[in-house]
């Protein structure tokens, strides 16, 4: 076997060749995730040598169950009949003509002891620690990651995220801002977000995470996400809640909120380049907007509870401010470099 298989393969193609293994190996991949995976195959001969990498590596590792390929993927097994006294495939499109080996897919469904050793053995052989990467966005930017098990995560401007993948789950921190998840379904790998109190737990969905200074706001777009607390005392079980398409909820240090209405427009508005306020507590808009302001800006505590409407652009927040401070007859106190305060006008 190559001792190195990054040299001869593009480390892109092999993350992608991991994740399709992931994927094949859960129990519940539907046909159409069949046809992606030949699709993808056939794209290109890097996919095809990056997928033999991998399946050679499971070899190695001793991965080694008994298992015909038909009995998982029968649409690749040809149909004999008999024509003018010879035997004969059946003219038909066969849409996988992997040549696995019969010990790969049946590994997938039997007794092979590492779970996803070929995930850790092409990147990080030989080291048992778990893959760590941090991404960064700057204030104004808003950045889409690929994460190697085929999950996207939007980051917002002035935004931090930790990926540690490992053999057994894909765990997630976001350590300040905003994110939006697409998660990629893996059953046996449970994706998993800390972020501030909130700890949130999914196997495919689509959700959004707003990480404030005193609480995580935790809208679903799709699927469903598994909420709670961090944990505080050891041996106590947090509260925890499940939440559906188009449902939030908030997490603090004082515990979980009701759980209220959403809608992806008010979940997802600033990937499209907006911010939707809609009768929004002064606290919580302004909050929104020090994402993208330089200097961050606050509301004296008699205004906290004012609301605000309507509709502003991202990429110009300081106008937004100032369209924020007139609807609301208020004025701002820049004697702070560093703070912009807003609070009522003297008369």
């Amino acid at each position: 076997m190559n001792s190195n298989p990054q040299s001869q393969t593009s480390d892109e193609s092999l993350d992608q060749a991991c994740a399709w293994v992931a994927r094949l190996r859960s129990e519940a991949m539907s046909s159409a995730e069949k046809h992606e995976f030949e699709a993808w195959l056939s794209a290109s001969e890097a996919h095809r040598q990056a997928f033999d990498e991998v399946v050679e590596l499971w070899g190695d590792l001793g991965a080694l169950a008994h298992m015909p390929i038909d009995q998982l993927f029968p649409e690749s097994v040809p149909s004999p009949h008999t024509q003018n006294g010879k035997t004969q495939a059946k003219k038909r499109v066969q849409p996988i003509h992997w040549g696995l080996p019969q010990w790969f897919i049946g590994g997938g469904l039997a007794t092979c002891g590492v779970f996803l050793a070929v995930w850790v053995g092409l990147q990080w052989l030989g080291n048992s620690k778990t893959d760590q990467q941090i991404y960064i966005t700057q204030l104004g930017e808003i950045r889409t990651i690929s994460l190697p098990d085929g999950s996207e995560v939007k980051l917002n401007s002035n935004s931090e995220f930790r990926v540690s993948f490992s053999r057994k789950e894909r765990q997630t921190q976001l350590l300040r801002g905003e994110a939006f998840f697409d998660v990629a379904r893996q059953t046996a790998r449970p994706f998993t977000v800390a972020a501030g109190s909130a700890s949130i737990r999914v196997l495919g969905t689509e959700f959004n995470v707003e990480l404030n200074p005193k609480n995580t706001r935790v809208s679903v777009t799709e699927g469903k996400v598994s909420v709670s607390e961090t944990e505080k005392t050891p041996g106590l079980t947090p509260d925890s809640v499940t939440l559906i398409k188009n449902q939030k909820v908030s997490v603090s240090d004082q515990g979980l909120t009701q759980v209220q209405r959403t809608s992806p427009e008010e979940a997802t508005d600033w990937t499209r380049g907006i911010l939707v306020f809609e009768r929004t507590p002064l606290k919580e808009a302004l909050q929104e907007l020090n994402r993208y302001l330089a200097t961050p800006v606050v509301a004296a505590p008699q205004i906290e509870g004012r609301l605000v409407s309507g509709t502003f652009a991202i990429s110009d927040p300081d106008n937004t401010l100032e369209a924020i401070t007139t609807a609301l007859d208020l004025q701002q106190d820049r004697s702070n470099n560093n703070l912009t305060i807003l609070s009522p006008k003297h008369n």
